[in-house]
């Protein structure tokens, strides 16, 4: 068994809205801490510029508590907010589009998005996928070195969301860094101000709103045709509907696959045996070695949920209108649900792990298919170039939100 992780502070002394909380290297001391202690923790709200500070939110670290919390979703509603800060409900649905949203709104528009989402759909791109996987490793081959992230990484799950989206490949660029910007919020390398975020996610907005409108008069083989010409029970997607959505899909769908690919390799460096374990038996271990990837990574580090009413979690009362937030981190390294969870096992089974949501009506749209890219690309790095392997220490991403990395060196033996 690995050692449970240690923290000095005592229970009282944890800050989870104070953004230093998030640099300690004993910040899985202080969740371990916090489990063991005090699993239900009322924690002070970090500071948004342009916004008064907010109340106050419960903390939720326990597997099963995480588990009530997302499967209650008429006591603990997502329409207030699935971030931490007090947004106005039009903002909220403007970055957030349906995971800002409770039924029967969140309802109508999951139908309707899922027209694009269908096994049928998801299979048409199964060959996009590992073509642009063998295309992002052929372009690195023969340089025996690479900036991880952005080289690899980044490329695979923009690529294939902006071809499905029918974006041109001449926009790919803009949209990442506008999706950095949008889930960089506080990383002084992104932004720091509300009016950057503001911008950003216009942008994205207005992009995805003008090519709503193109393909409802020109109607293309792409995703956003699909969406906008969807029909459920009468209802179809708005252009502005289609915006938000566009906004969700390409920083959720970008940025929490390409981390989970990214932690993937680093953790994959640190436990050579599970590497090797992996390459000797390729297909019989990937599915197993994805859900370990994703639950050692959980790229999504917490949502929020809103108690409509007083309630009990975790022996703990809560009262309507309170914020609970649900930390999938702590949840993923909780011994009580996850055995010995500090050891990075490859054939670990089962893997009840939350990094896609603890269940309920807002579990990730995008699963699927972010199995799948984590699938090809590490099958295509295997194939081409078996001795890849971080070379150097993350440079992590300043988030208490995104468990991101930003930059990660690696290296490998060159290829033809």
């Amino acid at each position: 068994m690995i050692p449970i992780p240690t923290t000095d502070l005592s229970v009282d002394e944890i800050r989870l809205g104070q953004p230093e909380t998030w640099l300690r290297p004993d910040r899985e001391g202080i969740f371990a801490k916090l489990r063991a202690e005090r699993p239900v923790s009322f924690q002070e709200e970090p500071e948004v510029p342009g916004f008064p500070k907010g109340p106050g939110y419960w903390a939720i670290v326990r597997h099963a508590d995480v588990m009530q919390v997302s499967r209650d979703a008429e006591t603990f509603i997502s329409g207030k907010g699935s971030n931490i800060a007090d947004l106005p409900v039009e903002m909220n649905e403007f970055f957030g589009s349906m995971i800002n949203m409770d039924a029967p709104k969140h309802t109508k528009l999951r139908k309707l998005v899922n027209k694009g989402f269908t096994p049928r759909m998801v299979g048409r791109i199964d060959e996009q996928v590992r073509e642009q996987a063998r295309a992002i490793v052929d372009s690195i081959a023969d340089r025996g070195e690479c900036e991880f992230v952005g080289d690899v990484a980044a490329r695979l799950p923009l690529q294939l969301i902006c071809d499905m989206m029918g974006i041109p490949p001449s926009d790919h660029a803009r949209i990442l860094e506008l999706t950095n910007v949008i889930l960089g919020v506080g990383d002084p390398e992104y932004v720091t101000t509300m009016e950057g975020l503001m911008a950003a996610g216009l942008e994205l907005f207005q992009y995805a709103q003008a090519m709503g409108e193109d393909r409802l008069v020109r109607p293309r083989e792409d995703i956003t045709s699909t969406l906008m010409h969807a029909e459920v029970d009468g209802d179809r997607l708005t252009a502005q509907e289609l915006g938000s959505f566009f906004i969700l899909l390409v920083v959720a769908g970008n940025e929490t696959t390409r981390n989970a690919i990214s932690h993937g390799l680093r953790a994959l460096t640190a436990h050579p045996d599970q590497k090797r374990a992996w390459q000797s038996d390729f297909d019989g271990i990937a599915p197993t070695a994805i859900e370990e990837i994703v639950r050692w990574a959980t790229p999504v580090i917490h949502f929020r949920r809103t108690a409509t009413r007083d309630v009990e979690v975790g022996g703990t009362k809560i009262r309507e209108g309170e914020k609970v937030v649900m930390f999938y981190n702590s949840a993923n390294r909780d011994e009580r649900a996850i055995p010995d969870p500090y050891r990075f096992d490859v054939r670990r089974d089962p893997n009840e792990h939350v990094a896609f949501g603890a269940g309920g009506p807002h579990f990730c749209l995008g699963a699927n298919l972010a199995r799948r890219e984590i699938r090809v690309m590490f099958e295509e790095l295997f194939r081409r170039l078996p001795d890849i392997e971080a070379s150097g220490p993350p440079e992590l991403l300043l988030s208490g939100f995104i468990h991101g990395i930003k930059r990660l060196p690696a290296r490998f033996t060159p290829a033809r």
